[in-house]
Parts: C-alpha cells; sequence; structure tokens
C-alpha cells in the first residue's frame, strides 16, 4: 500500500455523568453509561502513516519519542481490521495537559482511531469509530463527536459506542477549567477504577445512582433546566469521588486548591450566580455555567488562582481530519 498520512484532529471531553468502572478490561466495556461535553479548547492533532520501511512502530508525542507499546497494540487493532500487517509513524501533539484530570486520553485515542484507520485504508462511520477509539481509551469513544454525547455502555464490542444527543437552543453551556496541578496522576484512571470496582463496598449503588443521573440530567437538557442540569453533575462527580475514598486502599485526587475551588463556587451560588463544579480522575476543577455567568467565575477565580491557571471552553467539535 502507499504510504499516505493522515492527520486527525479530536477534542477532548468532560464527562457531567461519570464513567468509573469496567465490566470488561480488554473490551473496555463500561459498568454504566455516561454522557459528556466535548470541549473546543482542549484538543491532540495526530497524524499516521503506514511505511512498508519501518520495522517497528515510531511513537512521536509533542516531538519526544515515547514508548509506544499502548499505540501499538492500539494499531494492531487497526491492522486486524484493515488486514494489513506494516508498522507505523505516529506523530502526535497535545493540546490539553496530560493525565491531568482534562481527559488527554479521550482526544488522543479519538484523533488516533480517526488518523489510523484513514491512513489504513478503512473507512468508518461514526459509530464504527467511536467503537475503535473506546479500544484505546474508553472516554475517547464520546470525543468522537461534539457537543453532548452519550456512551451506550453495551453488552459487547458491537453494542458499547457513543452517539450525539440534541443541544437545546440557547442552553449555552461553557465550561471554566482550573489547572490546579498539570502534572502526573501518582494513580492512573485505569488503575483507580479497577480498585474501586474490585473494593469499594458502595460500588453497587453507583451504578444504580448512576443510570438515576443519566436519565434525569438528559430530562433537564430537553427541558432546558440549567440548575437541575448542573445539579445532577456536582452530584454524580462527588459520588464517584466518594467511591475512591472508599476503596482499599483508598485514593484521592483532590487536592487542597480543589476544594478551595470548589467552596468558592458554592459561594458564588449562594450570591446567585448558576455555577457548579466536576472533576474528573485528578485535583483541576470544571466549572460549568451559562456564557453569560463566564466573566464573573473566571475573573473570581482568577484572583484566587492566578490568571494563567483558569481556561475558559465551549462546546467543541467532532472529530475531523485536517
Amino acid at each position: 500500500m502507499n504510504a499516505t498520512t493522515y492527520t486527525a484532529r479530536a477534542h477532548t471531553n468532560i464527562a457531567l455523568i461519570k464513567y468509573w468502572g469496567k465490566k470488561d478490561e480488554e473490551l473496555i466495556l463500561p459498568m454504566n453509561n455516561s454522557l459528556s461535553l466535548t470541549l473546543d479548547r482542549f484538543y491532540t492533532e495526530t497524524s499516521v502513516t503506514f511505511d512498508e520501511q519501518l520495522k517497528d512502530d515510531l511513537f512521536l508525542l509533542d516531538g519526544s519519542r515515547e514508548n509506544g507499546n499502548k499505540v501499538s497494540k492500539f494499531l494492531d487493532i487497526v491492522r486486524k481490521k484493515a488486514e494489513i500487517n506494516i508498522k507505523a509513524k505516529v506523530i502526535s501533539q497535545n493540546h490539553v495537559p496530560s493525565t491531568a484530570g482534562l481527559a488527554s486520553s479521550a482526544s488522543a485515542y479519538a484523533a488516533l482511531a480517526l488518523a489510523a484507520s484513514k491512513a489504513a485504508g478503512l473507512s468508518l462511520d461514526k459509530k464504527e469509530l467511536s467503537r475503535l477509539a473506546r479500544r484505546g481509551s474508553g472516554s475517547a469513544c464520546r470525543s468522537i463527536y461534539g457537543g453532548l454525547v452519550e456512551w451506550q455502555k453495551g453488552t459487547d464490542d458491537q453494542t458499547s459506542f457513543a452517539y450525539p444527543l440534541e443541544m437545546p437552543n440557547n442552553f449555552e453551556i461553557t465550561m471554566v477549567a482550573l489547572v490546579v496541578n498539570a502534572d502526573y496522576k501518582k494513580i492512573s484512571s485505569r488503575a483507580g477504577m479497577k480498585r474501586v470496582v474490585e473494593t469499594s463496598p458502595y460500588y453497587p449503588a453507583w451504578v444504580q445512582t448512576a443510570a438515576k443521573d443519566l436519565k434525569n440530567i438528559k430530562q433537564a437538557i430537553v427541558e432546558r433546566d440549567f440548575e437541575t442540569f448542573g445539579e445532577i453533575a456536582e452530584e454524580n462527580a462527588m459520588k464517584m469521588h466518594a467511591l475512591n475514598m472508599s476503596a482499599h486502599p483508598h485514593f484521592n485526587y483532590l487536592e487542597p486548591n480543589s476544594i478551595k475551588a470548589m467552596q468558592i463556587v458554592e459561594k458564588l451560588r449562594l450570591e446567585g450566580v448558576s455555577c457548579y463544579y466536576t472533576l474528573d480522575a485528578g485535583p483541576n476543577v470544571k466549572v460549568i455555567c451559562l456564557k453569560r455567568d463566564v466573566k464573573v467565575i473566571a475573573g473570581t477565580l482568577s484572583d484566587s488562582f492566578g490568571q494563567e491557571k483558569v481556561l475558559v471552553a465551549g462546546p467543541g467539535p467532532a472529530a475531523h481530519l485536517i
């Protein structure tokens, strides 16, 4: 085959109803459905070239050669689908603080799924791309789409994929992200959720309440009820972090500045600003709000933490070739 290079851009997403726990580690099948918002501010660009001259896969991230074992394992899935046995060069540029709770793996594997499948000669539809991206990182299946996205847990590889939800008119959801710590996490999402599933006595209740949260937040979206939407997202995030503290051995992604930011959001809410926080597997706080309130929220967080730590994002687009 000709060594054609394809480059894809995919945006990260923030889960509003969390995915936290797998029922199948190899296929990355989740225990519960989840819902997310794809963001315009944070993205990954990845170029893939299958080249018969290469003896091994080559992976460059942000200009540095990296251990590409996980990437090669993912490329093996693509190679099997395309019925080829050619090594690839993967060049990836991350415009997301890596592994710090801003879902960089979601944008990374969504971009890799699109670029690699095209470079391998495949022409996959969105559902097939979502299923493929899931094999690299669960949340990546949601980054194939823009805006609000639901990941259907499914029962096997064929039935576990994401699909977009309609965003109501004038429902101008915005996110103000506070980067508390952009360093690598001590416990990866994968390791953390595995420990929680295996050891938390509260995990069965999480699966039940996550399903209820999803149903209720979707109803709030339909009704354009932002307050209920935000309350459900905030409570769902806190339940996820409570699970981590109930695991054995227990662990915690929150840092003192995470708590401080959460208290600031609660104070703003008491003052009449509609804003709600959520956190993924990391210390960074994401504030869900409406576009009209961004200035006051970003300004208040900047006063406490510094303007360089505060990033504003709106709904982002689907993964696409560039």
